[in-house]
């Protein structure tokens, strides 16, 4: 993978090479069809033991958790190819945003909050999951590629600032499960997009004494 994409996603987004592709495919299918992702039924659907299924793909969170990254790693390549265009806070807002709006009217993922609201936010959320930090990281390598090109800049460490905008994106996403409140991606766009352009040091406009 060349270009743009494979400065943000090095892993590319390609199904992980650790499961059978038999068994990832039919847990993407099932999860995308809106059904609880059951480790006995996904045993019986591919045709093996149970206890050869946990061998191979880990618990039932481990295998949601390559499941929804995958998912994702799809979505943010496809927000940063359509981003090309654009430079340093405008192309960060554009992905961050597109991603966010793309997440939000995911029905699979919104019935997956619904029916397993824990498990769900640990999935997405958690400090430990691959969906959290992968997207953290790919973030932070967004801020980089536009930092080394000279369109964007701040005083703020790149993790800081990703993290930051991750836990913003979570708070707003997820909202009716964290804090019974509506969701709002458009409101979490407004907060970041206006966190990056207050950071932003490339286009500020100087003080001039007066």
């Amino acid at each position: 993978m060349t270009g743009d994409v494979g400065r943000v996603l090095p892993q590319g987004t390609g199904t992980p090479v650790t499961i059978p592709g038999q068994i990832f495919a039919a847990a993407v299918d099932t999860f995308a069809a809106g059904q609880r992702l059951d480790m006995r039924s996904l045993a019986r659907r591919v045709g093996v033991a149970r206890a050869t299924l946990y061998r191979r793909v880990g618990n039932r969170e481990q295998l949601l958790d390559q499941v929804l990254w995958w998912r994702a790693r799809r979505l943010l390549a496809d927000q940063v190819r359509a981003s090309a265009n654009l430079t340093g806070t405008d192309r960060l807002t554009a992905v961050i945003g597109g991603v966010l709006h793309a997440i939000g009217a995911d029905l699979s993922v919104r019935m997956f909050l619904e029916s397993e609201p824990e498990t769900a936010l640990r999935v997405l959320t958690g400090s430990r999951s691959t969906v959290h930090q992968g997207m953290a990281a790919a973030l932070e390598n967004l801020i980089e590629l536009e930092r080394g090109r000279g369109a964007f800049d701040a005083n703020l460490d790149t993790p800081t600032l990703a993290f930051a905008i991750v836990r913003v994106a979570d708070g707003f996403l997820y909202s009716d499960v964290i804090a019974d409140r509506a969701p709002g991606v458009g409101r979490a766009v407004i907060v970041i997009e206006a966190l990056l352009r207050g950071l932003d040091l490339v286009h500020r406009t100087p003080v001039t004494a007066g």
